[in-house]
């Protein structure tokens, strides 16, 4: 629970990068002693969510560019396999739910609630592991995605950046529906990279 707690909170940034992480006060908060808080930090701390500074204490990590690439490298990969597999096994109820996710997505992208985009863009993503029937890609990629999450508001909220990443997602499906693997797998790469160049605009204007 404690450590569920606090991976949510870096995620959806209620606690933000460079912030102090002070195992007295979280313990009080969530209402629990300080041993499963440190607990929870130095699994964080594994993950890549929080560094601990000898004498200094815990911080919630940054990403920086080589994170940010090390992260999409492998995204690129899992993510263009999914996609072409998808192409390949993709069953007749799979296709369907593919089709009413992009339905929704149109309407969806076109306000400004960034929170329920990055939930039915998180949810495509999974519609297209699970048309690929090969759920250890799925496991795999899932940790890299939450890595950046936290950061997935800022970059949605760059102009355009929405229409982009539909427009991509649109590429994607349709190759899937078509039954075209290797422009599946091309587009999905071509998105990933994307959204890869859009986060490292983002954080080169924080720093």
């Amino acid at each position: 629970m404690v450590y569920e707690s606090l991976r949510d909170a870096i995620v959806n940034q209620d606690l933000k990068p460079g912030e102090r992480l002070r195992d007295t006060d979280l313990a009080d908060e969530i209402g629990v002693s300080r041993t499963p808080v440190r607990e929870a930090i130095r699994r964080l701390e594994m993950e890549g969510y929080v560094t601990i500074q000898p004498r200094k204490g815990a911080y919630v990590a940054g990403l920086s560019s080589k994170d940010i690439n090390e992260v999409f490298e492998i995204r690129s990969e899992l993510e263009s396999l999914a996609a072409s597999l998808a192409a390949l096994r993709a069953t007749d109820e799979d296709i369907n739910e593919l089709r009413a996710a992009m339905e929704y997505e149109a309407d969806i992208f076109g306000s400004s609630d960034l929170i329920k985009t990055i939930e039915e863009d998180t949810k495509l993503h999974e519609l297209i592991f699970k048309a690929s029937k090969n759920k250890r890609l799925l496991a795999m990629v899932k940790d890299l995605r939450e890595q950046v999450q936290r950061f997935r508001t800022t970059t949605l909220a760059v102009p355009g950046r929405m229409k982009f990443a539909h427009e991509e997602h649109n590429k994607v499906i349709e190759a899937i529906i078509n039954r075209d693997s290797e422009a599946a797998r091309k587009a999905a790469k071509e998105h990933i990279e994307s959204a890869k160049a859009a986060l490292l605009e983002v954080i080169s204007y924080q720093k």
